[in-house]
């Protein structure tokens, strides 16, 4: 009786361990791919000579409504703004890296479903440009879609390179 409980024990203990350890690549990964766009996008607005800019923007669109920044030449940076934004980024994008870290699980365990994982990214991915493009036009004119889609893909190289590095056997099978 005590050598089972001891045996469930353990095996309970592993299968926290390792939903611990998903969950924490995917946190990390989250905070590298928001890191790395943030950083992408202090970079263009330092020099376009308006430093929070982009931050500021969205937080306004979102806690103001889109009507707020429907002249962005004339929003203002405001700390407040970029402070909310932030936050809300980081979150997201937490979610996103342990959404990722839970389907690269699976995927390590069943090679066959790793295409569909890759091919869910891209629609992913879609769905948010077109999405933007439909309801946050004059965001979009003040940030443009180039800035927008090249900070994604940072973004997303950042996240799949420290992916690679916790899962280098991950192979993908279609």
């Amino acid at each position: 009786m005590v050598l089972e409980t001891t045996a469930g024990e353990a095996r309970l203990r592993g299968r926290v361990a390792e939903s611990s350890r998903v969950y924490e690549q995917g946190f990390a990964a989250g905070a590298i791919g928001a890191a790395t766009i943030a950083a992408w996008f202090l970079l263009v607005d330092v020099i376009a000579g308006r430093a929070f800019f982009t931050p500021s923007i969205l937080g306004t669109a979102i806690f103001k409504g889109v009507s707020a920044v429907a002249e962005p030449a004339a929003v203002p940076v405001a700390f407040d703004m970029v402070a909310a934004f932030t936050w809300i980024h980081l979150l997201v994008f937490a979610l996103v890296g342990v959404a990722a870290s839970l389907l690269l699980d699976m995927a390590e365990r069943q090679r066959d479903i790793g295409f569909g994982i890759v091919l869910l990214l891209v629609v992913f991915e879609l769905g948010f440009i077109v999405a933007t493009a439909l309801f946050a036009v004059p965001v979009l004119q003040a940030l443009t879609l180039t800035r927008v889609l090249i900070g994604n893909l940072l973004a997303a190289a950042a996240m799949a390179a420290y992916f690679w590095r916790r899962h280098p056997n991950l192979v993908i099978e279609p």
